[in-house]
């Protein structure tokens, strides 16, 4: 085995540093993900950027997605329902993250860095213990899944 980490491209965020942290810290205030999934100029946003049918398979994981304050559990065809754990808070600037319910040991690492008062940036950085038989199967799909994780969460609200 060893660790391999997939990181996402910085994510400018039209939100204050304060305002991204409170918001991530406390994973009940995701449950509004899937309120606003289905508000139309979301979608359109996420449209230009993800594909129509990786959109719908998007759209099925967060009408599963279940929250509380530490966790989010969600279901990931073929291996089944993963959860986030919060194992650590940086306030303001990082949330550390560790799966349980996977048959991978992946941690997450959301890092949170203030570009102005009133903006900010993001970075998401996944680990994940792989051994060279599973990394050719789980590589891109790990790389493609944090980028869009990262571009969800830069179209998040945080002021509302």
């Amino acid at each position: 085995m060893s660790r391999q980490l997939y990181e996402s491209n910085i994510k400018a965020v039209p939100f204050a540093q304060s305002c991204v942290y409170a918001k991530l810290a406390d994973l009940n205030n995701l449950a509004a993900i899937k309120d606003r999934f289905n508000d139309p100029v979301l979608r359109e946003k996420m449209a230009e950027q993800v594909p129509a049918d990786k959109l719908e398979r998007l759209r099925g994981s967060i009408e599963g997605m279940t929250f509380s304050t530490d966790s989010v559990t969600c279901s990931v065809p073929p291996v089944g329902e993963i959860s986030l754990h919060i194992v650590e808070r940086e306030e303001p600037k990082c949330i550390k993250f560790e799966t349980t319910n996977s048959p991978i040991a992946m941690n997450l690492w959301i890092q949170i860095l203030p570009t102005s008062d009133t903006s900010c940036k993001m970075k998401l950085t996944v680990g994940a213990d792989l051994n060279v038989f599973i990394k050719g199967m789980v590589e891109k799909p790990l790389k493609e899944g944090v980028e869009k994780l990262a571009d969800m969460l830069a179209l998040i609200p945080y002021g509302a």
